[in-house]
């Protein structure tokens, strides 16, 4: 690729992530105290169910990995961000799920998160993950278990990370030092 070529792809991703971080700011409905005192979630889904806003979303995530060969999306919104950016990349899909959502056998982590702790499991079969480029997304990133753990399920089977994305990072709490070597891009930092 020439640098002209590199010029242009980097100008047309920080358009596509401008585009897709107005979005967020603009349609994100954020709740105190929910789902437990202390919390502040964020309501992605005005940003989802906006047209506009969900495909600046997708297009962000998919310019994150255009190598992937698969993409994880995290129960439970990133089951949306999946599959929307698995057809726009034309691969596959796998769904990271809670605990005892999937028929054994699993493989599955145990993880902590700002309340509580909770377990992630992927199919122990059925689907070779073996030498897999995934690209993993997720909605929020916190203190960073989450994302941690979906990372570890598919190291565990055999796969390789390429990249994680999330919409939303919350920096204060330091989850992506809890990240490993793959590259991480949130569309909005708090």
């Amino acid at each position: 690729m020439s640098k002209h070529e590199m010029r242009e792809t980097a100008e047309v991703a920080g358009e596509r992530a401008a585009r897709a971080e107005a979005a967020v700011q603009r349609l994100t409905r954020w709740h105190d105290d929910f789902p437990t005192p202390g919390v502040r979630f964020a309501d992605l889904t005005p940003v989802f169910a906006d047209s506009e806003g969900f495909r600046a979303v997708l297009d962000c995530f998919a310019a994150c990995a255009p190598d992937a060969d698969l993409v994880a999306g995290v129960d439970a919104r990133g089951f949306l961000l999946g599959a929307g950016v698995a057809a726009s990349l034309g691969t596959g899909v796998i769904a990271v799920r809670k605990a005892g959502k999937l028929p054994p056998p699993v493989i599955s982590r145990e993880y902590t998160l700002e309340y509580g702790s909770a377990t992630l499991e992927i199919p122990a079969e059925g689907i070779d993950l073996k030498g897999r480029r995934v690209l993993l997304l997720d909605d929020v990133l916190a203190t960073g278990g989450t994302l941690a753990a979906a990372a570890e399920l598919f190291i565990a089977a055999g796969a390789e990370v390429t990249a994680a994305a999330v919409v939303l990072e919350l920096g204060f709490l330091n989850g992506r030092e809890r990240q490993g070597d793959y590259p991480l891009t949130s569309i909005v930092e708090l």
